[in-house]
């Protein structure tokens, strides 16, 4: 299975603090009975990161965030 970085993750979110904080949002969405966005069986912490990666998870401030060109995918393929 290919690793997720924070690189990958800041293709999506140029700030690291905003990055974390939304990562840390979303493990305890999770533990409150969220279902994960995508269909990966991981850790709660990498499953967000993944999900932010893939663009699934955005930011409240959109001027942080950072679309993918059309057609293309994060360069982490979940696998």
């Amino acid at each position: 299975m290919a690793r997720i970085t924070v690189e990958d993750c800041q293709e999506r979110v140029d700030n690291r603090f905003l990055l974390v904080q939304m990562a840390i949002k979303r493990v305890r969405q999770y533990r409150e009975g969220y279902e994960p966005l995508l269909g990966v069986r991981n850790k709660e912490v990498v499953t967000a990161l993944r999900e932010i990666a893939a663009g699934k998870i955005l930011p409240s401030d959109m001027s942080l965030y950072t679309p993918l060109p059309d057609g293309s995918t994060p360069s982490s393929s979940e696998g």
